[in-house]
């Protein structure tokens, strides 16, 4: 097995045993990253002087017994809305072409201490603001989607380019793209992991999280992520012990469920779902019964009210940042993100005060409907990756719904109650295209997501690697 082909978690034990350097596993990201960059686009920036640079160092501090924990040496990806000290933050638009940030984000700034590489910054829908990420090739299928706005984040996994990256999600951009690429997307409990230096699209519902191969790796990025940061106004303080696996959630047997109580949604996460994505995600969940979790039926509140939730928190809380630069460049941004900012500054202040009621009220009533169960299992997006290009999807029912509306559907809820939601890659379609299971929890109940995603996992039919295609392979 080839270096770059490893997990975070085999490659840390192969690098703390010293049985592979750190110069050998960047390297062969970098090789890689050279190999499939011109075909998938992940990438704004391959920062390939600085990782080597960096990969010599963690060599020599490893030689001499200083060993930081999982993620010395291990390459990683980070979002080009994150700051890093040095490097360009250009949230892949037009609108910020020469930006430098001056300091580290709280994000890369942990990172950096936890002895990660980074190998580049990853492509995103501009400013986040989008779910497809266009200028980016899909891992599986070049000719469709990459999923967004995270999307360079979630084909750098996939194709091996980086062992793990960073993605935000406002409405899904963290698991829509994991879904679309076969990779782990874990978008955590509003709060959780601080996002200063982190550009926003609405602050309200921000969040920053890791795109990995397994389960077992985002638990291992989100432990180096999560902290208290006074500069971020939403940071929560919470204890460790209660966001990540321990005795009671990491039992001796990691695929034993027993005593979990699943709930499987009787409304709205089933509807106008692509009948090969549902029936692969009530496998998946019959899976985890198998493994000794309870179903349950749950009944999801509020549904009517959250499109129009989600729209009247994002849209002006988007145009109220970008309120500067849509004035005096607005011919630098694209035409769809142009559209939303403008359409947020028709929104009256009325508009924002009553979305943000209905959140209120909303957060409330899942608080109350998770009382009776653990998690929710229920698909991450309702189809998978579509073709280049494609604007809308026509359902069995005759309804004609956009896109974007389609795959950040499933997933706004969760950044609306600002649960942690985790996508797993649980099969492929009968186009070979990766079909993604969203597993959703209480606030702060990480630990509980990812047993239940990694016990599926070491049971189901997760993925790791994207197909090698031969357009990629060295001449």
């Amino acid at each position: 097995m080839r270096p770059y082909e490893l997990t975070v978690a085999e490659a840390a034990e192969a690098v703390r045993t010293r049985r592979l350097s750190p110069v050998e596993l960047v390297d062969s990201s970098l090789e890689r990253i050279a190999r499939v960059e011109p075909h998938l686009n992940a990438f704004t920036t391959v920062t390939t002087d600085r990782a080597r640079d960096a990969a010599q160092r963690a060599e020599t501090e490893i030689a001499r017994g200083t060993h930081r924990g999982p993620l010395h040496a291990m390459p990683a990806g980070l979002k080009d809305l994150i700051d890093v000290a040095g490097l360009a933050t250009t949230a892949s638009s037009r609108v910020r072409a020469g930006h430098r940030a001056e300091t580290d984000s709280t994000v890369a700034a942990r990172l950096a201490s936890a002895g990660a590489v980074l190998v580049g910054k990853t492509h995103t829908h501009e400013f986040a603001y989008g779910l497809t990420t266009p200028q980016t090739a899909n891992a599986w299928h070049p000719d469709r989607v990459a999923g967004g706005s995270s999307g360079g984040s979630a084909v750098a996994v996939a194709a091996g380019a980086a062992a793990f990256a960073l993605g935000t999600d406002t409405g899904g951009s963290i698991r829509v793209p994991a879904a679309l690429n076969g990779v782990v997307g874990l978008k955590p409990t509003y709060g959780l992991v601080p996002r200063h230096g982190v550009t926003s699209l609405s602050w309200s519902l921000d969040h920053v999280g890791p795109l990995t191969r397994t389960v077992e790796d985002a638990g291992l990025v989100l432990a180096a992520l999560a902290g208290h940061d006074p500069r971020d106004p939403a940071s929560v303080a919470v204890p460790a012990a209660e966001h990540r696996p321990g005795p009671d959630t990491d039992p001796t047997d990691p695929t034993d469920l027993t005593g979990l109580r699943v709930g499987v949604p009787g409304n709205y996460y089933f509807d106008r779902v692509d009948p090969e994505v549902e029936a692969a995600v009530r496998r998946a969940i019959g899976r985890l019964e198998e493994l000794g979790a309870r179903l349950v039926d749950v009944e999801i509140p509020m549904t009517r009210y959250i499109r129009a939730t989600h729209w009247g928190l994002m849209v002006p809380e988007a145009s109220a940042y970008h309120e500067r630069t849509l004035r005096t460049v607005p011919d630098l941004y694209g035409a769809d993100v142009r559209v939303l900012l403008e359409a947020g500054e028709l929104m009256t202040a009325g508009d924002h005060l009553r979305a943000q009621r209905a959140r209120t009220l909303m957060g409330r009533a899942w608080r109350e409907m998770m009382e009776a169960v653990d998690l929710i299992a229920a698909p991450t997006v309702p189809l998978t990756a579509v073709e280049s290009g494609r604007t809308g999807v026509t359902w069995g029912d005759g309804s004609v719904e956009s896109v974007a509306d389609a795959y950040v559907r499933l997933s706004a809820p969760a950044n609306l109650t600002g649960v942690p939601a985790l996508s797993v890659p649980v099969g492929l379609d009968s186009a070979g295209l990766p079909i993604g299971m969203q597993l959703m929890g209480r606030p702060f109940g990480e630990a509980t997501v990812l047993r239940a995603g990694h016990a599926y996992e070491r049971t189901g039919t997760a993925r790791g690697l994207a197909p090698e295609r031969a357009s990629w392979r060295a001449p």
